[in-house]
């Protein structure tokens, strides 16, 4: 985990934290995952976006000197959970220096690709490298003259649809007597990760990880049909602990967890309990459900990206959360966002999921995707994490939503989530 310094501690992020969300006027703070070889998490890309009542299709207005008092406020460290922040920056913003309150030890600046950068614009990054924050080059192109700013970065990053193997050739050239490491973005399908993978790339942007590569049959794989079966279980309300006991007590990950639960001092029980049944009958109905559906997740997610995992945890737990903006209940909207990534967990589709889940008509047709109040939750944070922000507003404004309370519930969320696994830094 990279380590913060000075501006970034951990003391001034959680309290500036607690004040931005107090606030209610830290409009749109997005992240997108970067991950390593390993699928493991490198950093985010963050994003930052003000309110606008004007609105238009490609984004709001570009990050103002005020959004990024926003960010620092929130804090870089919490927002990346404390892996590297990717900050994308306009020319405009690197010239008004308005990176001062951003902690260096953790920050990437994003800078413009320009065919020729202004002597002004090189020494301000020269001067931001100097004062600790690493940097990055976007768009960078191996058939265009040498840009000046190489020597200065330590990233480049390449969209997926510029990939060609002869333009490598040259671009390793440059990259290699730089010592720049590549990203690659957009990676949104695993065709285009493996041949980012193929080209030597070590670090992809984009959500190639949430977009299954199906198995030939269609069908759940045999040793997952055990922890389908127990979350057909979970939408039984009340819960049939006849049907539901034995199946618990043969997952050894899931009744530690109970147990754990029901013998932890929250719980306040005298005696240990040892029988799952009165575990959880002590835990209750809906936390119990939370706890089994964690689990699960976690066992389907073995072999995955950790960010999968993560990802689901932060839809939950921002489902339920703003569940109440749109007068939907809070349990089932927070197993909606867990069942949300599914198919990249089972590498099915979604439908044959849905064919052994029973799930109300309304929870069934948010899953497959059909727009519904009981999906709008769902769709904005689909939206938000693909920096869809015109659609995030659209969603708010169709279902009532308050948009305030949206985003500060999304950084709640990223708050309240597991954090995924730590990759060391160089």
């Amino acid at each position: 985990m990279i380590q913060s310094a000075g501006t970034g501690s951990a003391a001034s992020e959680s309290q500036g934290s607690s004040e931005a969300l107090q606030s209610g006027e830290v409009g749109y703070l997005a992240r997108q995952p970067i991950l390593d070889h390993r699928g493991g998490v490198f950093g985010y890309e963050l994003h930052c976006h003000e309110f606008s009542e004007q609105s238009a299709p490609g984004g709001l207005s570009p990050a103002s000197s005020r959004m990024m008092d926003a960010l620092a406020l929130y804090g870089v460290g919490r927002l990346a959970a404390g892996q590297w922040g990717f900050v994308n920056c306009s020319t405009d913003m690197l010239l008004a220096d308005l990176f001062e309150a951003l902690p260096p030890a953790m920050t990437v600046l994003e800078i413009p690709n320009h065919s020729e950068p202004s002597e002004k614009l090189i020494r301000v990054c020269a001067n931001l490298k100097k004062a600790g924050f690493r940097l990055a080059l976007l768009d960078f192109d191996a058939t265009q003259p040498k840009n000046p700013l190489i020597e200065l970065v330590n990233y480049v990053k390449v969209d997926a649809k510029n990939f060609d193997l002869l333009e490598w050739e040259v671009a390793h050239k440059q990259l290699d007597s730089a010592n720049v490491a590549v990203v690659a973005n957009k990676i949104d399908t695993h065709q285009a990760y493996h041949k980012a993978r193929t080209l030597g790339l070590g670090y992809f942007q984009g959500f190639y990880f949430c977009h299954p590569e199906l198995i030939s049959n269609g069908k759940i794989p045999a040793n997952r049909i055990f922890h389908v079966e127990i979350l057909r279980q979970l939408f039984k309300d009340p819960l049939d602990l006849k049907t539901l006991c034995p199946l618990v007590s043969q997952d050894a990950s899931l009744v530690y967890r109970v147990l754990r639960f029901a013998n932890s001092p929250i719980c306040a029980i005298r005696h240990p309990v040892t029988s799952i049944q009165d575990a959880i009958m002590i835990l209750g109905d809906a936390t119990f459900r939370r706890i089994a559906a964690l689990s699960i997740q976690s066992a389907l997610t073995q072999g995955h990206s950790p960010e999968l995992l993560h990802m689901a945890l932060v839809r939950a737990r921002f489902c339920s959360l703003a569940a109440p903006l749109g007068g939907l209940d809070r349990e089932e909207q927070y197993l909606l966002g867990m069942l949300s990534l599914l198919p990249p967990m089972l590498r099915v589709p979604m439908e044959t999921i849905l064919e052994e889940l029973p799930l109300r008509v309304e929870i069934r047709n948010a899953l497959a995707g059909i727009p519904s109040r009981e999906r709008c939750l769902l769709t904005w944070i689909e939206n938000l994490e693909d920096n869809s922000i015109f659609a995030c507003e659209k969603t708010s404004k169709q279902y009532g939503l308050d948009r305030n309370a949206l985003s500060a519930f999304y950084l709640k969320s990223l708050e309240d989530g597991a954090a995924p696994e730590r990759t060391a830094h160089a």
